[in-house]
């Protein structure tokens, strides 16, 4: 498995990722569209053109199997250290249980390194105890309540 940053022909390989998933399912959001819509096309625009986020693809081959997000967020909690922020963790769901998640957050965790950040630091569902799991082992520790707001 390799890891890059994703290109505007992964985009819709990224959606059915993040389709492909029983909590977003529940949250209405479980089809990807045949043409994807303008707000999506916008969004992949905005992260590829900020070097402070980068929407990171795992490919198997020619195959995308695997993706989230990282935003490098400066601060001046910490010494002034910056922090990457992972989002829309996804492992393709035909692929899962084979280690690839442990690999892709490792992967992530070492781009934070090499930019120098002091944190990794994600959110994740209550609801899905399986990835509490497998952040802690990660060497992850629920340190903070999390809380969201939709607008």
């Amino acid at each position: 498995m390799d890891f890059r940053i994703a290109t505007r022909a992964d985009v819709p390989a990224v959606l059915d990722l993040l389709a492909d998933d029983d909590i977003t399912r529940e949250r209405g959001y479980g089809t990807v569209p045949e043409h994807i819509d303008a707000a999506i096309w916008r969004a992949f625009e905005a992260i590829d053109a900020d070097d402070r986020n980068e929407l990171i693809v795992a490919v198997d081959g020619d195959e995308v199997i695997g993706t989230c997000q990282l935003t490098f967020i400066p601060g001046l909690s910490r010494g002034g250290g910056e922090r990457m922020l992972i989002e829309a963790v996804r492992i393709h769901s035909a692929r899962r249980g084979e280690g690839l998640g442990g690999e892709l957050i490792r992967w992530t965790v070492e781009r934070a390194r090499e930019r120098g950040c002091r944190m990794a630091q994600l959110t994740t569902d209550k609801k899905r105890t399986d990835a509490h799991r497998f952040y802690a082992k990660l060497g992850f520790t629920a340190s903070h309540e999390g809380f969201k707001k939709t607008l």
